[in-house]
């Protein structure tokens, strides 16, 4: 029997043909970290969302038949992480993916993609929220940023949060059962020269903060770059608190590396430009573990 070396990963995620975000963020992320990605597409974009006049075309039909296919490999994939999803109905196709495919070890990451800055992203709406709360409860792990998690809550909305309100959010998306919670785009700053990620876990009961330096830039795909950062570390054995501190690392630095250019944020980051730093050591950084409350 053929034996693959390397790691698996089934990527649902959109293709969008301008700008760096899903698919063609997460496919060479996880191959520089030394996986395999399977990509299912959701739905091909001809940019993302935030370029004007982009036109979508959902692949609902096509992702079942690429799924019945994989069904008569006897494919075992080691992580399972989705994303943007192109239409309410995509929920049940990945949900079924997921309890097919899904073994003891297997890794679930969903990043719940909705929206960002208190809005929803032109595609989404309240059936998308709706069929979201249901997807998450098959997850190992969810990423959402801060617009997402009081979303999937039907809290309302707050640019500045304080900490002992993250908390609870954080804790009340794990009590619905992803085992690790991590929320991006936290801001605590009146000013924000700085911005936020934070992370629970259930199973060690400890919460977790990296800070990052805010960029006066905003870059679409970051927070698909930072999951699959974040899915990759943890793929390749790294605890929650190092999984934390590479991603934000890379993304820092991948923005910082793209902000000198006269470049159109809207088309995302020069990702090309800092994908060897996935292979460098790692050198701890500014993670901060919380005192229970």
């Amino acid at each position: 029997m053929f034996q693959n070396p390397c790691k698996k990963v089934a990527a649902i995620h959109d293709l969008s043909g301008l700008g760096k975000v899903s698919l063609t963020a997460v496919i060479p992320i996880l191959s520089s970290m030394g996986f395999q990605v399977c990509p299912l597409p959701t739905a091909l974009l001809s940019s993302n969302t935030e370029i004007e006049g982009y036109r979508l075309f959902d692949l609902t039909d096509a992702m079942k038949a690429v799924i019945e296919h994989w069904k008569t490999l006897d494919v075992k994939f080691n992580a399972i992480y989705s994303g943007f999803l192109g239409s309410p109905l995509q929920i049940d196709v990945v949900k079924n993916f997921i309890s097919f495919f899904r073994k003891k070890d297997t890794l679930v990451v969903i990043d719940p993609v909705l929206g960002d800055n208190g809005r929803l992203y032109s595609s989404m709406n309240e059936d998308m929220i709706r069929e979201m709360k249901n997807l998450i409860l098959s997850a190992d792990v969810i990423t959402p940023n801060v617009t997402e998690a009081c979303a999937l809550l039907d809290m309302p909305y707050k640019a500045k949060q304080e900490e002992r309100t993250i908390k609870q959010i954080l804790k009340s998306l794990s009590d619905k059962g992803p085992k690790t919670v991590i929320m991006t785009n936290v801001n605590r700053s009146d000013k924000k020269r700085q911005t936020y990620v934070y992370a629970y876990s259930s199973l060690t009961k400890h919460f977790w903060k990296v800070c990052c330096d805010y960029v006066p830039a905003n870059y679409p795909g970051t927070g698909d770059a930072f999951t699959s950062v974040v899915t990759g570390c943890l793929l390749q054995g790294d605890s929650l608190p190092i999984a934390l501190d590479r991603a934000v690392h890379f993304i820092t630095t991948a923005i910082r590396a793209s902000y000198g250019y006269q470049h159109d944020p809207k088309y995302g980051i020069y990702l090309e430009k800092v994908l060897p730093n996935l292979s460098a050591p790692f050198q701890p950084g500014s993670f901060i573990l919380l005192d229970e409350e």
